[in-house]
């Protein structure tokens, strides 16, 4: 059983494409959301976890 490089090889669909509203690579096809801003929820989704500054 290999977990490497040749079961890499197999991964060749996209699961995302790009959303209509923020323009990301994020809008996953089979769930048709986006996992950056939430869309088609009429809300736009935030991410509560605070930056770390250096």
């Amino acid at each position: 059983m290999t977990k490497g490089t040749s079961s890499f090889g197999k991964r060749h669909n996209k699961s995302h494409t790009l959303c209509r509203r923020c323009g990301r690579r994020s809008f996953h096809v089979q769930k048709s959301t986006c996992a950056n801003c939430g869309y088609p929820s009429a809300k736009v989704r935030k991410c509560t976890v605070p930056r770390v500054l250096p």
